[in-house]
C-alpha cells in the first residue's frame, strides 16, 4: 500500500508542480522540466501498479450486482469524455476539460464495482486529482474559449471509436486480467 500511496502523491505532485509551483518549474528550464515530469510520471505510473498489486485485500464494502451495469455506462462515457478531447466534431466545444472528467468519471465508475481498501486509495485518489485539477486550472487560468464546433461527421467517429475502445477494454479486462466486466 506504501507503493501505491507514493505513486499517487508523485503523480498528483508532477501534474500540479507547473500550476502550484510555476517559479520552480520555470527554473528547470522547458526541456528539463518536460523530462522530469515525463519521469516522475513514469516512475509513479510504476509505483501505482506495483503498490496495487502488492496490497493486501482489505474489503471496505461489498459492491451491488446493479453497480457493474452502471460502472458499464459511466466507462462508455468516460472512454467518449476522453476522445471528446481530440475530437474533431461538435462535441469538443461541450465541456472545458473533457479529458480530466474522464478521469474522473472512470475513477468513479471503478470505485462502484471494487469494494477493496487499495481500489478505493487508487480510483479515489485519481477521480480526486482529476476534479482538484479541472479545480486548479480554472482558478490559475485564463477564461475558457469555447472552440468553434466541428461538422456532425466527427461526432458519429468519436461515437464509433467510443464503442470500439470499450469493447477492446472489455477484452483486454477479461484476457489479460481476468475481470469480467459483465456479470453473470
Amino acid at each position: 500500500m506504501t507503493l501505491l500511496i507514493i505513486g499517487l502523491i508523485l503523480w498528483w505532485g508532477a501534474h500540479l508542480l507547473k500550476r502550484l509551483a510555476p517559479g520552480l518549474r520555470a527554473s528547470m528550464g522547458d526541456k528539463t522540466g518536460k523530462g522530469v515530469v515525463a519521469v516522475a510520471l513514469l516512475l509513479s505510473l510504476v509505483l501505482m501498479v506495483l503498490g496495487y498489486r502488492g496490497a493486501d485485500f482489505v474489503n471496505v464494502w461489498f459492491p451491488p450486482m446493479w453497480a457493474w451495469h452502471l460502472n458499464n455506462l459511466l466507462m462508455l462515457i468516460a472512454i467518449a469524455l476522453l476522445g471528446m478531447g481530440h475530437s474533431k466534431g461538435r462535441a469538443r466545444s461541450w465541456f472545458r476539460h473533457p479529458m480530466l472528467m474522464a478521469v474522473a468519471t472512470w475513477g468513479v465508475a471503478h470505485l462502484l464495482v471494487n469494494g477493496d481498501l487499495a481500489s478505493v486509495v487508487l480510483f479515489g485518489g485519481l477521480a480526486a486529482w482529476a476534479v482538484a485539477e479541472m479545480l486548479v486550472i480554472n482558478a490559475t487560468s485564463p477564461a475558457w474559449v469555447r472552440p468553434e464546433p466541428g461538422p456532425a461527421k466527427g461526432d458519429m467517429r468519436l461515437a464509433l471509436i467510443t464503442i470500439i475502445a470499450f469493447v477492446l477494454i472489455v477484452a483486454v479486462h477479461w484476457g489479460v486480467f481476468g475481470v469480467k466486466p459483465f456479470p453473470g
